[in-house]
């Protein structure tokens, strides 16, 4: 039976572990060096052979401490003593992460490096949660997650890493913080962050990563939802909250990383309704979550098509927000209720080959059917206290809800560059635009005529947009310099195709504004077009 331990976070001991850590190499690249690019891109399948064929004659630090943090294999008390000789086996014993059984070392952590993008450059932490599932299954267990099980860096983290926009702010607040790791990216962007959790061990995990960072702006607390931080402010909320709608009531695990102990999408729904009440004017909240669609004209057990449903969730969700705010939510997918179940339940290590699959799926099924589910999205939401103008009167609220199933990049920074651009349309299209750097244009001609059929221009980032124009547009915004002002173009143009200005630009201007907040065209700063 393998010893289920919370960590104890210890700064001179995480600072030694790192410095041991770092002296081994214990890094992306190094690793995937050592045990090939295969091998490595296998691992994410559950495939770990490989890594041990390619590291079997080796006993360097880097080969052990892989070995037993990396995968969660046991390994010689020697080979761990020489690999952490600043910590040495005590230390991570004390710290939680391991344990002695013979002349083993028995790992009771992962501790896997995570590589990070951002504004001010590339880096890597080390990031401590809990075995997983192939971890469990090679120590004897039967690959079943405890209930308080602590995440590592999975997708949905990864997800909400990339659209957490890389704004500067004084105070954030990282909600449901797991393993910590969203609460150490908006660290290097704010002077403080607060991060929150309902499990002890999660929280205590996420402080031993700060301090394996040497991160030291974070104050780490303890409750539900907003309670720890009631009356306070933030500059910036991110949540990758336990958005999983699992049954209420019925014999089905409940995972703390995942469950959030309310029934369907309510906690969804508590979080875009109470978070504004802790914003700053200006600032902005961002979660990944889940809505159902509930179709009240087909009654409970009736099933309604993926189109007709889809667009009720997303009005659902529309419905909790305040309308004096502004609201972008961007809906990626949907499942089915049997999709949706399938998912949740293997996520958590039961399988159609194991006994209580068929119970945990009735369960699923009955909760959704009791309710007239007849679908289940999932998204990104972004909520945000209007901004000022100068003047003292706020910009009238940004009010969009769509659904975008194209690849999608640099998502945080498309929904930043999104805000401004509303902003500046406030008091009409910005004076001066600027084509954004990842715009191309597409022509497509039938052959043997010279006028192209369709232009589209596209992003190679962001959302990943395509957009159809007429030749007007199209030669709008090329011309879109910087330099020449949007009436002078107008001008230009209406002389070009012999039709009145103001006939064009009636035509132009709300497609224009468009693609400011799409991201295409990008206002120019009057400051610097002086």
């Amino acid at each position: 039976m393998v010893r289920h331990l919370t960590p104890r976070p210890d700064s001179l001991l995480c600072a030694a572990l790192a410095a041991d850590l770092d002296a081994a190499d214990l890094r992306s690249e190094p690793l995937r060096d050592a045990w090939g690019a295969e091998a490595d891109d296998a691992l994410a399948r559950g495939i770990r052979s490989p890594l041990l064929r390619a590291l079997a004659a080796r006993t360097d630090p880097l080969a052990t401490l892989g070995r037993l943090f990396v995968l969660g294999m046991p390994q010689p008390l020697s080979d761990v003593a020489a690999a952490l000789p600043r910590t040495g086996v005590d230390g991570v014993e004390r710290l939680g992460l391991a344990y002695r059984s013979d002349d083993l070392v028995v790992p009771a952590a992962l501790i896997r490096p995570q590589s990070f993008v951002d504004a001010d450059g590339v880096g890597e932490w080390w990031i401590a949660s809990d075995l997983d599932e192939l971890a469990l299954q090679h120590l004897d267990e039967d690959g079943v997650l405890p209930p308080d099980h602590v995440l590592g860096v999975g997708g949905a983290s990864r997800t909400l890493a990339s659209l957490v926009m890389p704004i500067e702010v004084e105070r954030a607040l990282d909600l449901g913080t797991g393993c910590g790791i969203q609460a150490l990216l908006v660290s290097r962007h704010a002077g403080s962050v607060v991060a929150t959790d309902i499990s002890e061990r999660a929280l205590a995990y996420a402080e031993l990563n700060a301090m394996l960072a040497g991160v030291h702006n974070i104050e780490f607390r303890l409750g539900s939802l907003f309670e720890p931080v009631a009356g306070e402010s933030f500059g910036l909320i991110v949540s990758n909250p336990p958005f999983v709608i699992t049954p209420r009531g019925a014999d089905v695990p409940e995972y703390e990383y995942r469950d959030g102990g309310l029934v369907g999408d309510a906690l969804v729904e508590a979080f875009v309704r109470t978070a504004p009440q802790h914003l700053v004017p200006g600032g902005s909240a961002q979660l990944l979550g889940n809505w159902e669609s509930i179709d009240p004209s087909t009654g409970p057990g009736a099933g309604a098509t993926g189109s007709e449903t889809g667009a009720l969730g997303v009005r659902r969700l529309e419905s909790w927000i305040d309308p004096a705010l502004d609201a972008w939510v961007v809906q990626r997918e949907t499942l089915s209720p049997l999709g949706y179940a399938e998912l949740w339940i293997r996520d958590g290590g039961t399988t159609p080959r194991d006994p209580a699959f068929d119970s945990l799926l009735d369960a699923w099924l009955d909760d959704f059917d009791a309710r007239g589910v007849t679908e289940i999205g999932f998204g990104y939401v972004l909520i945000r206290r209007p901004a000022v103008r100068e003047s003292g009167t706020p910009v009238p609220p940004l009010r969009r809800f769509e659904t975008i199933a194209q690849a999608v990049t640099s998502a945080g920074r498309a929904f930043r560059d999104g805000l401004a651009g509303h902003d500046a349309l406030a008091d009409g299209v910005p004076d001066r635009l600027l084509v954004a750097p990842d715009v191309t244009e597409a022509r497509h001609h039938i052959p043997g005529q010279d006028a192209p059929s369709v232009i589209e221009l596209r992003q190679g980032g962001g959302f990943g947009r395509t957009v159809s124009v007429d030749p007007a547009l199209a030669g709008f915004v090329g011309v879109c310099d910087g330099e020449l002002t949007v009436g002078q173009i107008t001008s230009a143009l209406a002389e070009l195709f012999e039709v009145p200005p103001a006939a064009l630009w009636a035509d132009l201007e709300p497609r224009l504004r468009t693609l400011v907040t799409d991201g295409f065209l990008v206002p120019v700063d009057p400051d610097i077009a002086e």
